[in-house]
Protein backbone atom coordinates (compact mmCIF):
# COMPACT_ATOMS: atom_id res chain seq x y z
CA UNK A 1 0.00 0.00 0.00
CA UNK A 2 1.00 4.01 -0.26
CA UNK A 3 -0.44 6.80 0.26
CA UNK A 4 0.72 9.83 -1.01
CA UNK A 5 -0.51 13.12 -2.54
CA UNK A 6 -0.52 13.67 -6.20
CA UNK A 7 1.60 16.18 -6.13
CA UNK A 8 4.53 13.29 -5.01
CA UNK A 9 3.09 11.22 -7.57
CA UNK A 10 6.68 11.14 -10.10
CA UNK A 11 8.45 9.35 -7.39
CA UNK A 12 6.14 6.35 -8.47
CA UNK A 13 7.28 6.19 -12.09
CA UNK A 14 9.85 4.16 -10.99
CA UNK A 15 7.04 1.11 -10.75
CA UNK A 16 6.87 1.11 -14.58
CA UNK A 17 5.12 2.91 -17.47
CA UNK A 18 1.73 1.64 -16.51
CA UNK A 19 1.96 3.84 -13.76
CA UNK A 20 3.26 6.71 -14.82
CA UNK A 21 0.36 6.85 -17.73
CA UNK A 22 -1.81 6.42 -14.59
CA UNK A 23 -0.60 9.21 -12.96
CA UNK A 24 -0.57 11.64 -16.65
CA UNK A 25 -3.60 10.86 -16.23
CA UNK A 26 -4.88 12.20 -13.35
CA UNK A 27 -2.29 14.95 -13.62
CA UNK A 28 -3.58 15.93 -16.57
CA UNK A 29 -7.48 15.44 -16.81
CA UNK A 30 -10.04 17.94 -15.58
CA UNK A 31 -10.87 15.75 -12.63
CA UNK A 32 -13.39 18.18 -10.68
CA UNK A 33 -15.32 18.84 -14.24
CA UNK A 34 -15.11 14.98 -15.50
CA UNK A 35 -18.76 13.02 -15.52
CA UNK A 36 -18.78 9.64 -13.54
CA UNK A 37 -18.03 7.14 -15.64
CA UNK A 38 -15.36 4.34 -17.17
CA UNK A 39 -12.63 5.75 -19.24
CA UNK A 40 -9.79 4.17 -21.39
CA UNK A 41 -6.65 5.13 -21.00
CA UNK A 42 -4.31 2.20 -22.12
CA UNK A 43 -7.28 -0.54 -23.05
CA UNK A 44 -8.01 -2.95 -21.02
CA UNK A 45 -4.63 -2.71 -19.04
CA UNK A 46 -5.27 0.80 -17.49
CA UNK A 47 -8.22 2.47 -17.60
CA UNK A 48 -10.04 5.23 -14.70
CA UNK A 49 -14.12 4.79 -13.03
CA UNK A 50 -14.76 8.29 -12.22
CA UNK A 51 -17.59 8.04 -9.39
CA UNK A 52 -19.53 10.77 -7.04
CA UNK A 53 -21.33 8.12 -4.15
CA UNK A 54 -21.38 9.18 -0.68
CA UNK A 55 -19.18 7.46 2.42
CA UNK A 56 -20.81 5.12 5.12
CA UNK A 57 -20.04 4.48 8.64
CA UNK A 58 -16.98 2.19 9.67
CA UNK A 59 -19.04 -0.05 10.97
CA UNK A 60 -20.19 -0.72 7.53
CA UNK A 61 -16.42 -1.54 5.79
CA UNK A 62 -16.43 -4.05 3.18
CA UNK A 63 -13.20 -5.85 3.56
CA UNK A 64 -12.11 -6.40 -0.45
CA UNK A 65 -9.11 -7.53 -2.53
CA UNK A 66 -8.54 -7.97 -6.43
CA UNK A 67 -6.47 -10.59 -8.36
CA UNK A 68 -6.10 -8.63 -11.37
CA UNK A 69 -5.61 -5.06 -11.09
CA UNK A 70 -3.94 -2.65 -8.77
CA UNK A 71 -5.80 0.06 -7.25
CA UNK A 72 -4.93 3.84 -7.24
CA UNK A 73 -7.83 5.54 -5.30
CA UNK A 74 -7.84 8.99 -5.64
CA UNK A 75 -9.41 11.68 -3.57
CA UNK A 76 -11.14 14.70 -6.53
CA UNK A 77 -13.23 16.13 -3.73
CA UNK A 78 -14.28 15.57 0.12
CA UNK A 79 -12.85 13.38 1.94
CA UNK A 80 -13.00 9.15 2.99
CA UNK A 81 -11.32 6.57 5.69
CA UNK A 82 -10.08 3.78 4.12
CA UNK A 83 -9.20 0.39 6.00
CA UNK A 84 -6.24 -1.40 4.78
CA UNK A 85 -4.78 -4.47 5.51
CA UNK A 86 -2.21 -7.74 4.91
CA UNK A 87 -3.75 -10.41 2.35
CA UNK A 88 -2.39 -13.36 4.51
CA UNK A 89 -4.32 -11.80 7.97
CA UNK A 90 -7.54 -11.91 6.45
CA UNK A 91 -8.89 -15.97 6.37
CA UNK A 92 -12.66 -15.60 6.44
CA UNK A 93 -13.87 -15.70 3.02
CA UNK A 94 -17.43 -13.67 3.28
CA UNK A 95 -18.32 -13.67 -0.14
CA UNK A 96 -16.38 -15.49 -3.43
CA UNK A 97 -13.93 -14.03 -5.97
CA UNK A 98 -15.83 -12.87 -8.62
CA UNK A 99 -13.60 -13.06 -11.61
CA UNK A 100 -16.04 -10.72 -13.78
CA UNK A 101 -15.78 -7.93 -10.88
CA UNK A 102 -12.33 -8.84 -10.15
CA UNK A 103 -13.07 -8.83 -6.42
CA UNK A 104 -13.40 -10.95 -3.38
CA UNK A 105 -14.64 -10.19 -0.34
CA UNK A 106 -12.82 -11.14 3.10
CA UNK A 107 -12.86 -10.52 7.13
CA UNK A 108 -9.81 -10.26 9.00
CA UNK A 109 -8.96 -9.02 12.64
CA UNK A 110 -6.02 -7.35 11.77
CA UNK A 111 -6.05 -3.70 10.03
CA UNK A 112 -5.66 0.21 9.91
CA UNK A 113 -7.25 3.27 8.57
CA UNK A 114 -5.69 5.87 6.48
CA UNK A 115 -7.85 9.64 6.41
CA UNK A 116 -7.60 10.53 2.72
CA UNK A 117 -8.32 13.66 1.54
CA UNK A 118 -8.87 16.04 -1.76
CA UNK A 119 -5.26 15.76 -3.43
CA UNK A 120 -4.43 12.47 -1.98
CA UNK A 121 -3.93 8.73 -3.39
CA UNK A 122 -3.75 5.56 -2.15
CA UNK A 123 -2.59 2.99 -4.01
CA UNK A 124 -3.75 -1.32 -3.13
CA UNK A 125 -1.46 -4.05 -4.89
CA UNK A 126 -2.58 -7.58 -5.04
CA UNK A 127 -1.80 -8.35 -1.57
CA UNK A 128 -3.78 -5.19 -0.13
CA UNK A 129 -6.83 -5.48 1.60
CA UNK A 130 -8.98 -2.55 1.70
CA UNK A 131 -12.23 -1.14 2.58
CA UNK A 132 -13.13 2.03 1.22
CA UNK A 133 -15.44 4.73 0.85
CA UNK A 134 -15.74 5.07 4.74
CA UNK A 135 -17.02 8.42 6.69
CA UNK A 136 -13.98 10.64 7.43
CA UNK A 137 -16.28 12.07 10.13
CA UNK A 138 -20.03 12.20 9.24
CA UNK A 139 -20.77 10.64 5.69
CA UNK A 140 -20.67 12.86 3.20
CA UNK A 141 -20.63 13.03 -0.89
CA UNK A 142 -17.27 12.43 -2.16
CA UNK A 143 -15.91 12.40 -5.66
CA UNK A 144 -12.94 9.91 -6.60
CA UNK A 145 -11.31 8.45 -9.31
CA UNK A 146 -10.16 4.76 -9.51
CA UNK A 147 -7.08 4.13 -11.72
CA UNK A 148 -7.09 0.29 -12.68
CA UNK A 149 -3.59 -1.45 -13.59
CA UNK A 150 -3.32 -5.02 -14.71
CA UNK A 151 0.16 -6.12 -13.40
Amino acid sequence: MIYDRLSNCEQYFVLGDKFKKAFDFLKNTDLKSIEDGSYEIDGNEIYANVQTLKTKPVEEKKWEVHRKYIDIQYVISGSEKMGYGILEDFNEITEKYNDEKDVEFLNGEKFNFVDVQQGDFVVFFKNDVHAPMLAYCEPMNIKKVIVKIVL
